[in-house]
């Protein structure tokens, strides 16, 4: 599929639902906190006597766990057995540890059965062998589920024409937003509606600033996410890799070096600039999770996701204004993805496990919202819930579609149907619909990865500046071939758009 936002996106990015951000694409979610990787296991079986039911290992990312975890798992599993015979081991990787555990997994070839994953690492594992082709299978296996996402939601995870996850079909194209905490609005009069680039922040920004003193920071970062959706202007191809794209409204599909553009060198300078200036907090490269009330922050989301951010963050009112998208890129779709592990004993039945979250309103809600009458209570049968407490660490987004998730109370009552509306009147990448191969470039990438890694903490929370290190990071990167994938690149993508 050639044409029809992300980032993608993720996640990167934090919704609504996100109990902890971040488009997906892709993103550290505002109110997480630090949580160790946790395991459910329920084996008692609640159907059949003697029927051995398949306990499925699901990998995923959220917060800290709470005391009623357990049950609430346990919930889902007696559920779950009666209707398809089938429970679930959810193990969490906390926000900030995510990327690094799931790497360590995929890599040590540790067991699972289903994987939460985005396009930042999707291709890789694809590459890697680590993820099974559901091709056939999700068509034969569970024919509801692959009649409810649309056809180019599932074209966007296509890897050589084949899929190898089940996307979760929600905001799937990018909308980016900034997020005020009203009071400070309120305080400081800030005309947020006519804030849309990066230097429209800066008075605001310094007003709060004057007027909170020396150790308060107006837009606190921490070192996974940065200022969320830095790179949206540019479609990083799938790749999860920043350095390298084709700015997303380039007819001439023109693979660049990111860093080296001037848009984007002016955009590190103010952050560095506003680093120096205490408006960003100084721990920002080395902070894993976000503090809960923010006064400012930058989000992937979509209309009424404010509300589950003010649960979590004990905010009386957040102001979230649209100023960016919705576009559709290859990354926004495979921003929150779930795949299953090509060794899984039981790839059928976790295709039916995700059939099932995709299509039971029930199912969903529990998995979103946690335990029924603990962590929220129906308002309107499975449409409308009241959220109860603010520790239910998982986050929705990465879960199952949107659309048959209740709508928090406070929400707008057609919020799925405005995000539906964000998805139809998303405009398109030139090059939606590619997606990298890599299968002949993983040296470069791993070389090239690791010095990103090197500075990459430091140069999108503003501690370091751009002038002096760019020029550094791109002679490493080029050393570590960035030109041989840069060229791979352009190639693949003038075959495919010929």
């Amino acid at each position: 599929m050639k044409k029809s936002w992300k980032f993608i996106s993720t996640l990167c990015i934090l919704t609504l639902l996100v109990t902890a951000l971040a488009a997906c694409s892709g993103s550290n979610s505002p109110s997480a906190t630090n949580g160790s990787p946790t395991t459910t296991d329920t084996t008692e079986d609640t159907t059949t006597p003697g029927k051995d039911i398949p306990t499925l290992v699901w990998w995923t990312i959220g917060g800290q766990v709470p005391n009623n975890f357990s049950q609430a798992i346990d919930a889902m599993n007696a559920y779950t057995a009666e209707k398809i015979g089938v429970k679930i081991d959810i193990k969490v990787a906390s926000w900030g540890e995510w990327d690094t555990k799931i790497n360590t997994i995929v890599n040590t070839g540790e067991p699972f059965d289903i994987m939460f994953t985005n396009s930042g690492k999707y291709s890789k594992q694809v590459a890697m062998g680590a993820l099974a082709d559901i091709t056939d299978l999700v068509q034969s296996e569970t024919p509801d589920l692959y009649k409810l996402i649309p056809e180019k939601v599932w074209d966007g995870t296509k890897i050589g024409g084949k899929y190898y996850s089940v996307p979760t079909y929600k905001d799937s194209a990018l909308t980016q937003y900034w997020v005020y905490d009203d009071k400070y609005v309120q305080k400081y009069n800030i005309d947020i509606n006519n804030i849309k680039t990066l230097q429209d922040l800066d008075k605001p920004l310094r007003s709060i600033k004057s007027g909170e003193g020396k150790s308060f920071y107006p837009l606190p970062m921490t070192q996974g996410e940065g200022l969320n959706g830095f790179f949206n202007n540019y479609d990083d191809l799938t790749l999860g890799f920043a350095p390298i794209g084709v700015k997303a409204d380039d007819g001439s599909r023109t693979v660049v070096s990111v860093l080296e553009q001037p848009d984007i060198m002016a955009d590190l300078k103010l952050l560095h600039q506003w680093y120096q200036d205490g408006i960003i907090n100084p721990d920002a490269p080395t902070k894993t999770e976000s503090d809960k009330g923010r006064p400012f922050f930058a989000a992937q989301a979509f209309p009424g996701a404010e509300v589950s951010w003010q649960i979590n963050d004990a905010v009386q009112k957040y102001d979230m204004v649209q100023h960016y998208g919705p576009i559709y890129t290859t990354s926004t779709i495979q921003g929150s993805l779930n795949a299953i592990s090509a060794n899984s004993k039981y790839k059928k039945e976790a295709l039916k496990y995700l059939e099932l979250v995709n299509t039971d309103p029930k199912l969903r809600n529990m998995l979103a919202f946690g335990e029924l009458d603990v962590d929220y209570k129906n308002v309107d049968g499975e449409k409308v819930i009241e959220r109860t407490s603010d520790t239910w660490p998982l986050a929705a987004y990465s879960q199952a579609t949107f659309f048959n998730l209740a709508v928090t109370k406070g929400a707008p009552e057609d919020q799925w149907e405005q995000v539906k509306k964000l998805n139809d009147a998303a405009t398109s990448s030139t090059v939606l619909g590619f997606a990298l191969d890599i299968s002949n470039l993983q040296t470069e990438i791993a070389n090239c990865q690791s010095v990103w890694d090197k500075y990459k903490y430091e140069l999108i929370t503003g501690a370091s500046d751009p002038e002096k290190m760019i020029p550094k990071i791109t002679a490493e990167l080029k050393s570590a071939g960035m030109d041989t994938i840069m060229n791979a690149a352009q190639e693949q993508i003038n075959n495919y758009f010929k």
